[in-house]
């Protein structure tokens, strides 16, 4: 299959409604040809066929580093170097690639965790782009939910966030926050539980509306 017939396929598949199917047979490609499609698609103007994208991304990876863990490397590499600013590029949909990965495969969340724990970290690799800061957000709270023994540590980091004037930012870290469940964010949080800004979120495979406030409130009281 040649390289434009791959990636209107793989759009295809990203446009389906059931895109549990879709995704099936996205991982049924041979995974090194179905990633740079999948890199393509990040930067789509359409929300749900980049977060596909993304979700599809997480797949093939982690699939990919079941039976060949360097080539794995090489796209969290790639991944890395579209979220540094030699790369010349501002890294869309790369952190919510690399916390999608993760969540889903052990042994690159043991080696790559701490990069993206990193990207809030002042003093480590910094993101400053407040756009690309949601991405970083999403990246961890999606990992934070799977693996929070990972990032554990990131629980400081995360305070300028709930305070931020961005309401993805707030919302976000919220929603990170409640999967990290330290004593340290519980003020904040409590102070968020009347926020009634409303954000579109990704989660379970769907876009969802949420309020900022009921976030909060799911973070502090999660069973």
């Amino acid at each position: 299959m040649g390289n434009r017939e791959l990636k209107r396929k793989i759009l295809t598949l990203l446009k389906d409604e059931k895109f549990d199917k879709g995704l099936e047979k996205i991982c049924q490609l041979p995974a090194r040809q179905a990633v740079n499609p999948l890199f393509s698609f990040f930067h789509n103007t359409d929300e749900l066929i980049k977060w596909h994208a993304v979700t599809a991304m997480g797949a093939v990876v982690a699939g990919l580093g079941d039976h060949d863990m360097e080539s794995a490397r090489v796209v969290m590499r790639r991944l890395m170097w579209n979220l540094n600013d030699e790369s010349g590029g501002i890294g869309w949909g790369s952190p919510e690639a690399m916390g999608e990965i993760m969540a889903r495969h052990a042994a690159l969340a043991d080696e790559y965790a701490y990069l993206l724990v990193s990207y809030v970290n002042e003093d480590g690799n910094y993101i400053e782009h407040p756009i690309l800061q949601r991405g970083v957000l999403w990246g961890l709270g999606r990992l934070a939910h799977s693996r929070p023994w990972l990032v554990k540590h990131a629980d400081t980091f995360l305070l300028p966030y709930l305070q931020s004037e961005d309401a993805m930012h707030r919302g976000l870290a919220a929603w990170a926050a409640g999967a990290l469940d330290t004593e340290s964010l519980k003020p904040l949080l409590q102070r968020l539980t009347n926020d009634n800004k409303r954000i579109t979120v990704f989660m379970n495979m769907h876009l969802i509306e949420c309020i900022v406030g009921q976030l909060a409130e799911e973070a502090l009281y999660k069973p």
